[in-house]
């Protein structure tokens, strides 16, 4: 059998709290999982089941940076928490999809909000808009067996020290267990996956040399400053 012909891409990773490094495989990002963000956007959350698109792995960036990406003068923050797999499978029930999480962690999806609506009127796939470079600022994950398995707690995130996104992690529509049995129907997950679960209402645009603190509670918060 003959080797590489071009040299094997690197595993991306990001880190753990108290040591090591989570290798990612896939990332999924579940849309409008909070009933105010849905409405926000214009749709009924009483009518809609979970849908979800992809980043790349390499779009989550622990650098505590993010660069304001080209093609873009709408570029809006959606923050968001991380559910990291441990395990996977097809078919995974409600009652046992906790059993795969490894752990959780704080993360934003951000967009660029005016090339996602361009894609969407003319209805093709919006990815242009999601999965660019550096698109996840992302923390360390926190391991569920040292933070629990979160279902409720406080979301909020700050731009220059003014709060402009404030829920908890109760008011998702569509939780945690849910997700990944989901999921687990349409695709085969599996350890290194990430899920991304949907952001509370007031979501808007940034600038460069804005500065960003998110935090959930039992997880911390990340400083992300945009350059």
């Amino acid at each position: 059998m003959s080797g590489h012909v071009i040299p094997a891409p690197q595993v991306h990773t990001i880190p753990v709290a108290g040591g090591g490094t989570f290798p990612v495989r896939r990332v999924y990002c579940i849309g409008r999982n909070y009933a105010a963000h849905a409405i926000e956007m214009g749709h009924d959350p009483n009518r809609e089941p979970p849908f979800f698109f992809q980043k790349n792995p390499n779009n989550l960036d622990s650098s505590g940076e993010f660069p304001y990406p080209p093609h873009s003068s709408e570029v809006h923050h959606e923050a968001e928490m991380l559910i990291a797999l441990k395990s996977g499978g097809t078919n995974i029930s409600v009652d046992d999809a906790l059993d795969h999480v490894f752990g959780y962690g704080l993360s934003l999806d951000m967009t660029r909000r005016d090339l996602q609506g361009q894609m969407k009127k003319m209805g093709r796939p919006w990815e242009i808009g999601k999965a660019f470079e550096r698109s996840a600022p992302c923390g360390p994950i926190h391991k569920a067996s040292e933070v629990g398995h979160l279902d409720h707690g406080p979301i909020t995130l700050t731009v220059n020290g003014e709060i402009r996104q404030e829920g908890d992690l109760n008011q998702m529509i569509w939780k945690v267990p849910e997700m990944i049995s989901y999921l687990s129907d349409y695709f085969e997950l599996a350890a290194g996956d990430v899920i991304l679960s949907g952001t509370p209402s007031g979501v808007g645009p940034v600038s460069r040399g804005d500065v960003m603190v998110l935090a959930v509670d039992k997880l911390g918060s990340i400083t992300v400053n945009v350059t």
